[in-house]
């Protein structure tokens, strides 16, 4: 077999959903294979899959021991050559994988390769590609100051950088066994800079595919909680730990940058983006049946648009609805790149299910709407 593609899921069923279609369609002609691993959601998740996708290998995990721990279980039970982990919340192309596996082959010094990624309004995600987070980097980073910590690859290049996102990794799984794989110390966040650091320690290179775009509802996973806080402070500290502490001096750096982070956390986040109100409303389809069930939800007039002719400079101020019924991913994505510039608020409709998902904020709860 020559690919696995292992999701860990928790508590996001819908996201999952539309995941696993874009995937299904991502992997036709693929000699590929599909994980779904679930943390114990304790909701509809496991039964949804069952009933919708019975061709994936759903693992029900009875307790919720962390990303690490979850995404190695799927990974002990992958078959495939080439392993890719995927967060639930992510929508692929129909090309996404051919394309990445191809590149793979092309670059056999790679230790993980990552997609550029977009988030709910089609705005580019800086954490797509990153550089080594050392203390004095990531004390600027805690305080607000992201100088050094992005890397300064153009965002549609393709090329060697440091550390990868952990929402989409494309690996072989001989070299991720070499390197260790996840550390399973870590609960959740932290665990992708690990992981991408131990490759380069290993003599290999990580590679960012900005020819490639992948959507990424961020925030959709994890509630921001106190207790999801303490344990991304506390992963920080677990990756300082193993692989900056040199001196006692770079100890303390680290310390107090955390400590005053996670005081200033709970006032930094407070702030979030107004939504746009919208003044038109538009339905991306080649029938009426959705716009009719649309303008029903919304109480608004839904303007049809054939997907061949949508142009994003005519669009602004707008909710617009995807039909992925009658539109395809790899499209989808592209349209959203643009579309999201102009102040619009972006939404998919899944085939084959009456819901409609959309984020019009990177760090907060997404939306589901059922039609």
């Amino acid at each position: 077999m020559q690919l696995s593609v292992i999701i860990l899921n928790y508590k996001v069923p819908y996201h999952l959903l539309l995941c696993l279609e874009s995937v299904q369609k991502s992997l036709i002609d693929l000699p590929a294979e599909i994980i779904v691993v679930d943390n114990n959601s304790q909701d509809e998740s496991c039964d949804l899959v069952r009933q919708h996708f019975p061709a994936v290998k759903l693992i029900a995990n009875p307790n919720n021991d962390g990303f690490s721990k979850g995404n190695n279980i799927g990974i002990a039970e992958a078959k495939g050559k080439y392993i890719c982990l995927l967060n639930p919340d992510t929508v692929v192309g129909e090309n996404t994988f051919k394309n990445l596996l191809k590149f793979a082959e092309q670059h056999p010094d790679f230790g993980a390769i990552g997609p550029k990624l977009i988030d709910g309004r089609g705005s580019f995600l800086p954490e797509s590609k990153r550089n080594i987070p050392s203390p004095k980097i990531a004390l600027k980073k805690l305080l607000n100051n992201s100088k050094g910590y992005y890397s300064g690859l153009p965002e549609n290049q393709n090329g060697k950088i440091e550390i990868l996102a952990g929402a989409f990794m494309l690996m072989r799984k001989d070299r991720y066994l070499q390197v260790g794989g996840l550390d399973e110390d870590y609960f959740m966040y932290g665990e992708d800079i690990d992981l991408s650091y131990k490759f380069l320690k290993a003599g290999y290179f990580n590679y960012y595919v900005g020819s490639e775009t992948v959507l990424h509802y961020k925030g959709e996973s994890t509630a921001k909680d106190k207790v999801y806080q303490k344990r991304f402070y506390d992963a920080m500290m677990i990756f300082y730990q193993k692989h900056f502490e040199r001196d006692k001096f770079s100890r303390h750096i680290v310390n107090f940058g955390l400590k005053l982070a996670r005081s200033t956390h709970k006032i930094r986040s407070r702030k979030q983006p107004s939504t746009p109100k919208k003044i038109n409303h538009i339905c991306v389809d080649k029938q009426k049946e959705l716009a009719l069930k649309l303008e029903e939800v919304y109480q608004n007039k839904f303007r049809i648009i054939h997907p061949d002719r949508v142009s994003s400079n005519e669009i602004y101020s707008t909710l617009v609805v995807f039909n992925a019924a009658a539109i395809n991913y790899k499209h989808i994505l592209s349209l959203m790149e643009n579309l999201g510039k102009q102040e619009n608020s972006l939404k998919i409709k899944p085939a084959g299910f009456d819901i409609i998902i959309g984020s019009d904020h990177a760090d907060v709860q997404g939306e589901i709407i059922h039609l």
